[in-house]
């Protein structure tokens, strides 16, 4: 035996990181995206903003 314990990377592997890293991204993109938009639609109605309701 070599030793070598760990698999070989195949394209697929790395496909389907750089998949999940972007899907990461969008998320974060989406969720900082609905925030402003919240904070802007409560201030165009005058309504208070709770930080508790923000994590949604």
């Amino acid at each position: 035996m070599t030793g070598h314990t760990q698999l070989a990377i195949t394209p697929r592997d790395r496909f389907l990181e750089a998949a999940q890293k972007e899907l990461a991204a969008f998320e974060q993109r989406e969720r900082e995206f609905s925030r402003k938009e919240r904070q802007e639609r409560a201030a165009e109605l005058q309504i208070p903003v709770h930080k508790g309701e923000l994590h949604n």
